[in-house]
């Protein structure tokens, strides 16, 4: 195990610092509209997991097949452009206040680079079969 329980106490204390933020940013000014920002943030890493399986040579042919990869990758990047842009859209538009709007992106942003550095850390050895 390359990770041990000092990454694990530094990563959930980033975490929870991100999840404070988001929640923050939505409960000072009552407007709960931020938390569809963490949702996509939260749900970003989700696409590469999924598609890391489908990436990579198959038993039937040599050649190399990106389509799986390169359309999670889309997936992900789309939905991270959405949830960084979505907060200071709202702020422009006057439906949320811009300290929630910035606080909204940083919480996110500390959420989602989280989850992926977990990911790296604790990823072991692939099995192939």
């Amino acid at each position: 195990m390359a990770a041990g329980l000092k990454s694990i106490i530094a990563l959930s204390l980033v975490l929870a610092l991100g999840f404070l933020l988001l929640i923050l940013s939505c409960a000072l000014w009552g407007n709960w509209l931020p938390l569809i920002s963490g949702f996509l943030f939260v749900f970003a890493p989700f696409p590469n997991v999924l598609g890391r399986r489908g990436a990579g040579a198959d038993d039937f042919s040599g050649d190399y097949a990106s389509g799986p990869l390169d359309l999670t990758r889309f997936l992900t990047s789309t939905l991270l452009v959405s949830a960084a842009a979505l907060p200071p859209v709202l702020a422009h538009a006057g439906v949320l206040a811009p300290v929630a709007s910035v606080m909204a992106v940083a919480g996110g942003a500390l959420v989602y680079g989280t989850m992926v550095a977990f990911g790296d850390a604790f990823r072991g050895a692939e099995e192939t079969f």
